[in-house]
């Protein structure tokens, strides 16, 4: 990521600290400034950034909007962790197991309401059509994580249930992000809806490379444990090409591997990524990505903006395309 971008998000991330969320219940309010306080890459509020300033200078107008979105998305992270169980969030522990799951779901609450007063700071010509967008935004998000949940007691996901979940869960609020920038920033209706499917797009695109970076990655530049879906048996797009396109003796490997309950979890791991090696697997998700940020770049271009405007998005796209965490 170039310096210019580092130094957007190095400005989000300070905003961020100066935040006033509420603090006369350290229960209620010393959770929602943890989880905001572990990090991450701040892409959300960095696309509205970005797309503000294909149209305008400076960060006057957008920069509480933006931070809207990493509110809302950190708010999602929140919640999700309670229904996962999950006990880390950014190596370290999530909220509910910090504290506890009711205290974790109040203060998300909490943080939900939040994300209108940020809103709120948007001109008031615009005010009601960007809320109703992020209204619209967060209801996809919510049946994105109902869909997700399904699948794990679902017998069978198709690549395109799959992909449509995937877009409501992780890649409309990218969409949203962007389009929030656009719409402030005075952009045309053609390029907001340019925006929103650019960042749509390259939302399945980032989420297919997680998948991928799961059981691909270097461990040393992953920073955490590689393999860790394969371990939960998640319904990723690599195990549901797996077995579509299993036969033999692999799609009887990969059946015991998903259905055994005692395991030594290296080994598994091991072994189920040699059958995707044999399905070429990793070829055909990396077949995928490139569509959907190919599909993504296609509006990008579309955008009626100067060439010399259009830099700093781009270079973050590159920057996402070839990431390697």
């Amino acid at each position: 990521m170039d310096k210019k971008l580092k130094g957007i998000i190095a400005t989000i991330d300070m905003a961020i600290g100066d935040l006033d969320l509420g603090k006369d219940l350290s229960n209620l309010y010393d959770p929602i400034y943890y989880i905001l306080g572990l990090g991450g890459k701040r892409i959300r509020p960095l696309l509205s950034i970005l797309a503000y300033q294909l149209y305008q200078n400076g960060y006057d107008k957008i920069l509480k909007p933006s931070l809207a979105v990493e509110v809302f998305h950190n708010f999602t992270l929140m919640h999700d962790d309670i229904m996962d169980k999950a006990p880390i969030r950014r190596n370290k522990p999530t909220v509910h197991t910090k504290w506890n799951e009711n205290i974790a779901i109040l203060s998300g609450d909490v943080m939900l309401v939040r994300v209108y007063d940020l809103l709120l700071e948007v001109e008031d010509s615009i005010i009601k059509e960007v809320i109703s967008k992020f209204n619209n935004c967060a209801a996809a998000v919510c049946e994105g994580q109902q869909m997700d949940m399904d699948f794990e007691s679902s017998g069978y996901v198709g690549v395109d249930e799959y992909l449509e979940m995937i877009k409501l869960k992780t890649a409309v609020l990218l969409g949203y992000s962007l389009e929030q920038g656009g719409l402030i920033g005075g952009a045309s209706k053609e390029d907001l809806v340019n925006l929103k499917q650019f960042g749509i797009n390259m939302g399945i695109g980032f989420q297919l490379m997680d998948d991928l970076l799961d059981v691909y990655a270097d461990k040393e530049v992953f920073g955490k444990q590689v393999g860790g879906d394969i371990i939960a048996n998640k319904k990723t797009f690599l195990l549901i090409k797996a077995l579509e396109l299993a036969q033999g003796i692999n799609i009887k490997e990969l059946e015991k591997w998903i259905s055994i309950k005692d395991f030594d979890p290296v080994e598994k791991v091991s072994r189920v990524t040699s059958i995707y090696n044999d399905l070429n697997i990793e070829q055909l998700t990396k077949k995928q990505i490139n569509y959907y940020f190919n599909l993504g770049l296609e509006s990008f271009n579309n955008i009626d903006i100067e060439k010399e405007r259009r830099k700093d998005l781009l270079s973050l796209s590159s920057f996402l395309m070839n990431r390697e965490k």
